[in-house]
């Protein structure tokens, strides 16, 4: 492992960042934000041994990897890790747009990357999907906290490489847990701020016991009200591992989970409701027998989800290292809804009569329920030697999730029983793959890089809403790349991948059932320097039926999508670390691009060429750093998202507009000689200009709702490390 080091950090020929002394002030501050791609290479070389080389190959880029991403470390967001969730914290990578349905980062988030929503955004935990199966959706509310156990993160933009989950297609997000610790540690922490939020959070390690064994482990519990009208959030979670180290051999146990309990915010407003209240949420809503307006009090969402997972790496000889992992997942829960004037005949129920009257309606409290399992395993090898870096492996794994639903309690009960479900349905999918990938130094400046993947995936269902499906899909994915080293300071690159993605569940209730293509082309450059250092990518993504959102969502709030035949996206990121002196340091980035969909037909319409839904043309992000102290850092966060439509027919009332908001972090550690390691005083003001902005929406027919975001607010957080 070390002479691997030594090497890559050879190839830097002694950049004058390592050596300076002068420099090392600035460093710190660069390593203390946002990690750049080229640095953060040897960065995570040199931790990557604690988790295993082979794994972080498998699922991670390096400056040989003609792909365009983004790195994030422990210290990158410790500052910021005050109870918002993970997509707020990357909130400022090139590329992204986040949003937040309570308005205020806590509870249901999401995330887009190059206008790709969440079900291409795929996300791994230590190499394995972490997806929904069904629906590609990621929803960190089941994982309340789970920053304060990532020790790195990586967003790959664009295809990736193949082993960032079972099939990305616009993005890839891969996530490594806490790495072990060779000292005993405790920390606690806690945080305070607007709309009621707090975070709790205990965290401990053994260190290694007798050279060899460490238990690791963290409890958190979060709670927020909200910035709109009853979005208010409960969710505890914990992380617990333990390692065993040996000469050779790392083998990791760990099992995380949560529990959350959020009420539903996910009707947005309309306009004239923006205009006149901000925070208000319809959810709920109903009027009761004597006329009065009331709000039920458990119109909720519920979900526990636990996973196990078990790594075992083994470094067979100094070319050769291993990786075998199994993994299980346990998720059950529940939307709770009350539903005025139902109909009997939508609950399996028949009419009543009373006192002669047909009665076919009625005031009831229904529960939608999922329970679902999943389970598998990856693999994986890797070869090294001068010249050549050989990975392969792959992956199987199986979901099975119920869906059900019961009414719990009715104004007229009809032939209802308690505990009766009015719908019944079972899901199962199975994901294979298999894949092979090199990087092969053919010169002393340029290395090719190749990437093949075979995928089968198999999908059966059976109920009112999709209809009788049994699908089997098999895709090929190549990829092929060139790396071209100018100079030691320049780097080039260019790549071409193939990607290809099965309907999700509500596609198949939408009647939509073609598989999605992409095409991706990317040409980058890289430079590094003393003071500056910049990364630049152009894109080219052709997609055929490709699963445009609608803007329409489902009666349980999920994105509605239907094939555009012909579409792309073409854009620019750039993004650069720029010290200006010992004290200032600057992090722009911004991307411009076009997303077309071409000759889109809607209900038989042409609407010829027009924008894609939810794909801002400008994103822009900055972050500026002041350390006027050794130990006192103050971050000036900026980020721009120009306007886009929420429809794909460019409908003047579907155009979000564009915002700027701008957050300030303030950070001051203090390093006791006696009791505590640290003590960590953090304070963040979220949009301090107090922007009244608004971040997504979606349409009712030709009518926008809208989800506010909230104004000025604040978190500060205590942080004590033993």
């Amino acid at each position: 492992m070390n002479t691997i080091i030594s090497r890559k950090v050879a190839k830097l020929q002694n950049c004058k960042v390592f050596k300076s002394k002068v420099l090392t002030p600035c460093m710190s501050i660069i390593f203390s934000l946002f990690s750049i791609s080229s640095f953060s290479q040897v960065k995570d070389t040199v931790k990557v041994n604690q988790l295993d080389e082979v794994l972080v190959s498998a699922v991670r880029a390096t400056s040989k990897t003609p792909v365009s991403f983004s790195n994030l470390d422990k210290k990158d967001i410790k500052f910021r890790n005050l109870g918002q969730d993970i997509p707020i914290l990357m909130n400022y990578l090139p590329s992204v747009v986040t949003t937040s349905d309570a308005g205020n980062g806590v509870g249901y988030t999401g995330i887009r990357v190059r206008g790709s929503d969440a079900t291409r955004v795929n996300v791994t935990i230590n190499g394995i999907p972490y997806n929904d199966s069904e629906s590609h959706g990621t929803y960190w509310v089941n994982m309340p906290d789970f920053a304060s156990s990532v020790e790195s993160l990586q967003l790959q933009r664009g295809v990736g490489t193949s082993t960032n989950g079972a099939g990305a297609f616009g993005a890839s997000l891969n996530m490594l847990t806490d790495s072990y610790s060779d000292k005993a540690s405790g920390e606690i922490s806690n945080s305070f701020g607007s709309f009621n939020t707090q975070k709790h959070t205990v965290k401990f390690s053994t260190g290694l016991m007798n050279d060899h064994f460490e238990i690791a482990g963290r409890l958190s519990a979060l709670k927020s009200d909200g910035f709109v009208d009853r979005g208010a959030s409960d969710l505890k979670s914990y992380f617990l591992q333990g390692t065993y180290v040996g000469k050779t051999t790392l083998i990791k146990a760990l099992a995380f989970g949560g529990k959350e309990k959020t009420y539903q915010s996910w009707n947005g407003i309309d306009e004239a409701t923006l205009n006149s209240d901000r925070t208000f949420n319809s959810s709920g809503i109903f009027t009761d027998e004597f006329g009065k307006t009331r709000f039920y009090d458990n119109e909720t969402d519920n979900y526990q989800q636990y996973h196990y997972q078990l790594h075992w790496n083994e470094k067979v000889s100094n070319n050769w290292s291993t990786n075998l992992a199994f993994h299980y997942t346990k998720g059950k829960g529940f939307y709770e809804n009350y539903k005025e004037d139902a109909k009997f005949s939508s609950y399996g129920l028949a009419p009543i009569v009373i006192n002669g009257a047909t009665i076919k309606k009625t005031d009831l409290i229904r529960q939608k329920w999922l329970d679902n399992d999943f389970y598998g395993t990856t693999f994986s090898a890797n070869y090294r030697d001068e010249k050549l870096d050989l990975l392969f492996g792959g992956g199987y794994n199986k979901y099975e999730g119920a869906h059900f639903g019961k009414v719990i309690w009715a104004r007229y009960a009809s032939q209802s029983e308690l505990g009766d479900h009015y719908y019944d349905d079972f899901a199962t999918k199975t994901d294979g793959n298999i894949f092979a990938k090199a990087n092969y130094q053919i010169t002393e400046k340029i290395s090719l890089f190749g990437d093949l993947q075979l995928r089968n995936v198999h999908y059966k269902a059976n109920s009112y809403e999709t209809g009788s499906v049994n699908d089997n899909f098999n895709f090929f994915n190549p990829k092929a790349g060139l790396n071209y080293d100018i100079t030691p300071n320049n780097k080039l690159y260019f790549s071409y991948a193939r990607a290809n993605r099965e309907p999700n569940r509500t596609d198949y209730e939408g009647g939509n059932a073609k598989p999605e293509k992409l095409n991706d082309f990317e040409m980058g450059w890289r430079y590094v320097a003393d003071k500056v250092q910049f990364n630049s990518n152009v894109y080219y993504m052709a997609y055929k039926d490709q699963l445009i959102l609608t803007g329409k969502l489902d009666d349980v709030g999920s994105p509605i999508r239907s094939n555009s035949e012909k579409s792309y996206r073409l854009g620019l990121e750039v993004d650069a670390t720029i010290a200006l002196s010992e004290q200032f340091i600057i992090r722009p980035n911004f991307t411009l691009s076009s997303n077309k969909n071409i000759d889109l037909a809607v209900q038989g319409e042409n609407y010829g060429t027009t924008d894609i839904s939810y794909s801002p043309s400008v994103i822009v992000g900055n972050i500026i750093v002041y350390k006027p102290l050794e130990n006192l850092q103050i971050s000036w966060l900026q980020k721009f998202v120009g306007e886009q439509y929420m429809n794909n027919i460019e409908l003047p009332a579907a155009k979000l507009a564009n915002y700027f908001v701008n957050d300030l972090n303030i950070a001051y550690e203090i390093k006791p000689k006696s009791v505590f390691k640290s003590i960590i005083i953090t304070g963040l003001v979220n949009n301090i200009f107090d922007k009244k902005y608004v971040s997504n929406g979606y349409m009712w027919d030709v009518y926008p709702y809208y989800y506010p975001q909230a104004g000025i607010n604040f978190l500060a957080g205590l942080t004590l490390k033993f």
